[in-house]
C-alpha cells in the first residue's frame, strides 16, 4: 500500500481534506455532496452544520489518553461516568471504545464521517453535548435528523452507528459518506493499525494490541451498512 493511503486511513495526514464551513475539514470528495445536502436542508429551514469532521491521529490519541488517565470521563451507555477502580485494562479499553474510537481506526480520520447538528437551534450559551437526548423527539436537533433520515441517502450519506450492535454506542449525529467510507473500511487492516500504534504514545498500548482482533470485529467492522 502506498504511504499516502496508509497515512490517510490512520489519520497521519490531512492532505486529502479541504476546509468546509465552521472551520471543519472534510474529504475533498465529500465537499460537493455535503454542500448540496446543506443547501437543500437550508431550503427546509435547517442550518446543517458539521461540529466534528476530520480528526487526526494525534487528536484521537489525546482524547484516548485523557480518558485512560482520568482527565476526561469514561461514560457508560447512558452517558454516566464510569469509575476505573477495580476494572482490568481490557475492561477500560472496551468501555472507552463505546464512545471513542481507537486512534488509527477512527472513521473521522478519513474525512468521510461527520457529526451533524442544526446550528439554528443553538442559543448564545448552548453547549452541544452530542448525546441521544439532543437528537430524539423533543430534542433541538431531532427535526433536522428526521429530515436527514428521509433525504441523506440521495447525497450518499448513511448512519454507521444507527443501532446498538454491541460495539459503538448508537450515534444518531454521526453521518458517513458511503462511496468513500466503504472503500476505506475495506482497506483498513489490523496490520496497518499495529504498525502505527507501536510507534505511538498510546496509553494501554500493550493491552490494546493484545485484543486488537476483537476490537476490529466488535468496534470497527461491526457497523450498520447503507
Amino acid at each position: 500500500m502506498a504511504k499516502s493511503n496508509l497515512e490517510l486511513l490512520t489519520g497521519l495526514t490531512d492532505s486529502h481534506t479541504v476546509e468546509f464551513l465552521n472551520n471543519q475539514r472534510v474529504h475533498r470528495e465529500v465537499e460537493k455532496p455535503l454542500k448540496a445536502m446543506t443547501d437543500e436542508a437550508a431550503k427546509e429551514g435547517y442550518q446543517l452544520q458539521v461540529c466534528s469532521g476530520y480528526r487526526s491521529f494525534q487528536r484521537q490519541c489525546e482524547i484516548w489518553n485523557e480518558k485512560v488517565t482520568g482527565k476526561r470521563p469514561i461514560l457508560d451507555s447512558h452517558n454516566l461516568p464510569i469509575s476505573q477502580k477495580g476494572l482490568t485494562e481490557e475492561e477500560i479499553i472496551y468501555a472507552i471504545l463505546r464512545w471513542s474510537a481507537l486512534p488509527a481506526t477512527s472513521r473521522h480520520h478519513w474525512g468521510t464521517d461527520l457529526d451533524i447538528i442544526d446550528a439554528s437551534k443553538l442559543g448564545p450559551n448552548t453547549t452541544v453535548q452530542l448525546i441521544a437526548e439532543e437528537f430524539e423527539v423533543g430534542g433541538p436537533f431531532f427535526d433536522l435528523h428526521d429530515w436527514l433520515d428521509k433525504n441523506m441517502s440521495r447525497f450518499g450519506f448513511f448512519r454507521p452507528y444507527s443501532t446498538d450492535r454491541g460495539g459503538v454506542s448508537p450515534e444518531r449525529w454521526h453521518l458517513s459518506y458511503a462511496p468513500l467510507a466503504e472503500t476505506y473500511l475495506a482497506e483498513l487492516t489490523e496490520e496497518l493499525v499495529v504498525g502505527v500504534l507501536k510507534k505511538s504514545n498510546l496509553e494501554l498500548k500493550k493491552s490494546v494490541l493484545a485484543v486488537l482482533p476483537q476490537i476490529f470485529q466488535r468496534f470497527i467492522l461491526n457497523i450498520d451498512f447503507p
